[in-house]
């Protein structure tokens, strides 16, 4: 059943086509009315029906959520891009610096051992940030420092801990509750390919439930250390009520991982995800070059993180670091230049006779996932313009075949189950001009 599935009619200002948008539908086919029933979710408590998808596809083709976003109250009410401009800077100009400087060392001399093992063992017991000039690399690096502390100003946390990519953020999460002895994860299908894959086949001595979110409750036990979502989801673009999830959760702590949205287009833990997942590889760096995972979160999950990272090496490089400050910088006005031209691109596929079906989050955003009736390979093997691969959220657009690639480590049937059907196509759409994009991608559904 949709979860709000809206006639073309209703989104396309009137054009009419033989193609349907499906804004967001719950993972495992549960219908909106039924989560609300099971999570015990009230009218008017923030959950949006149908009324609400047609509302915001004729509003505006970014939705309201990308424009007015407002900092955290630590910003001293600063409105998100200026925090993405500033937060994790403040202090350069009293050091008569304007670009940031990148701190390439991995150790850092000291004439005082018995200071530095002082607050080794400080780091040893609650992992807090050492206070003074820094140790060695795997303990914190000073640029890196700076991108933690504005991706945690915009996702309005106290702390965030980077890693070295998306999954070794992952890991550490799943390695800081199986060091409590709470090994039993619940989790929300589509996730991207990889944590399916982590969690499925137990590789760090983790046990999986699969649960549609009406299911999230009775599949927690005494030993359940995490509850994990994707909102939207990938590939489908599967949307979920955070707030009636993170109620659903109790104490356990709900993991959102929040790569496709961003903090421009929502805030997890503002509707109670204690954990915030970003494959900061994507749209924090946004330029394909730089690769990267972070967590968002409060500063007692934090040290733990870092204590974790620090045993198993799973350290952001410095460089990194840089490159993800500067793509923060440009996130805001990035998001909504791609989610114009991504809303554009999914109202012609809605009305394109060669599309089956387009996905495209009720919240916005620059993703989009369409089922054709022709062959995907050959659609993959048209394109121009577009950049036949995987990846996404870098300033040019990217097309991928998702049952091939990102998702091709999950067994077929859980795939299928979890709506990445065989003909579905994933479009990250950049910052190039709508016109050249469907000027391309019109001649690839042809061959397709």
């Amino acid at each position: 059943m949709d979860f709000g599935s809206v006639d073309v009619r209703d989104t396309c200002d009137g054009v009419e086509g033989a193609g349907r948008v499906t804004a967001g539908e719950t993972a495992g086919g549960k219908g909106e009315a039924a989560m609300e029933a099971a999570l015990g979710v009230e009218e008017g408590s923030g959950v949006r029906g149908p009324a609400t998808v047609r509302r915001l596809a004729t509003e505006g083709r970014r939705g309201p959520a990308v424009e007015g976003s407002r900092a955290p109250a630590a910003g001293g009410g600063r409105a998100l891009a200026t925090e993405a401009v500033h937060a994790g800077r403040d202090d350069l100009a009293r050091q008569g610096l304007h670009a940031v400087p990148i701190d390439l060392s991995t150790t850092y001399p000291s004439y005082d051992s018995r200071g530095e093992a002082a607050r080794i063992d400080a780091f040893a017991t609650d992992g807090a940030e050492p206070a003074g000039p820094p140790v060695y690399g795997r303990l914190g690096n000073p640029t890196v420092a700076r991108f933690e502390t504005a991706l945690a100003r915009l996702e309005g946390t106290e702390s965030a801990v980077a890693f070295a990519s998306g999954m070794a953020a992952l890991s550490a999460v799943l390695l800081v509750r199986n060091a409590m002895g709470l090994r039993h994860v619940v989790a929300v299908r589509p996730l991207y390919g990889c944590s399916d894959h982590l969690l499925t086949a137990g590789l760090l001595g983790s046990e999986v439930t699969w649960v549609d979110p009406a299911g999230i409750a009775d599949a927690l036990r005494p030993d359940t250390g995490l509850v994990l979502v994707e909102s939207p989801a990938n590939p489908t673009l599967a949307e979920l009520d955070l707030r009636a999830i993170a109620h659903a959760c109790g104490s356990v702590p709900l993991l959102a991982d929040n790569t496709f949205a961003t903090p421009v287009l929502q805030r997890p833990a503002e509707q109670g995800a204690r954990l915030v997942l970003h494959s900061a590889t994507k749209y924090l760096g946004g330029h394909g070059d730089v690769m990267a995972g972070v967590v968002a979160c409060d500063e007692e999950f934090a040290g733990r993180l870092r204590q974790v990272r620090f045993a198993t090496g799973g350290v952001l490089h410095p460089l990194a670091g840089y490159l993800l400050l500067r793509g923060l910088s440009t996130l805001p006005v990035r998001v909504r230049a791609a989610s114009a031209n991504a809303a554009e691109l999914a109202r012609r596929l809605a009305t394109d006779p060669r599309v089956a079906r387009v996905h495209y989050p009720r919240l916005g955003g620059a993703m989009i996932a369409f089922e054709i009736h022709g062959d995907p390979h050959e659609v993959i093997a048209a394109v121009g313009l577009i950049t036949p691969a995987v990846s996404l959220g870098s300033v040019d657009t990217l097309i991928q075949h998702p049952a091939s690639i990102s998702h091709r480590i999950v067994d077929a049937e859980d795939r299928r189950h979890s709506g990445v059907s065989d003909r579905l196509l994933r479009l990250s759409v950049g910052l190039e001009d709508v016109e050249d994009l469907w000027r391309d991608l019109d001649a690839a559904l042809a061959r397709g």
